[in-house]
């Protein structure tokens, strides 16, 4: 891949992400992605210290809550979210 298609593909990422973090109600996010893992990491809270996990099986999303709170959102077999997304329209 030459570098004028990465950066090309980075800033329409950029662009992307940040139409899509501003839908959030948490104005501080941090985002960690393990590729070997295929696992997007969303905190809300730094560090989450989370109590409670619910997942959500059909989703395959882990909801993580301290308390009442929801503190982060785990999105397994991240990199096929948009594929499957873009199929259901």
């Amino acid at each position: 891949m030459t570098k004028t298609k990465r950066v090309r593909e980075a800033v329409q990422g950029a662009l992307g992400l940040a139409e899509n973090v501003c839908r959030f109600s948490e104005t501080r996010l941090w985002l960690d992605y393990d590729q070997e893992a295929d696992v997007l990491y969303i905190s809300f809270k730094k560090p989450q210290r989370a109590t409670a996990t619910i997942h959500l099986d059909e989703e395959g999303l882990l909801l993580r809550y301290r308390g009442k709170e929801l503190v982060g959102i785990t999105v397994l077999a991240a990199s096929k979210r948009r594929r499957r997304r873009m199929n259901h329209k």
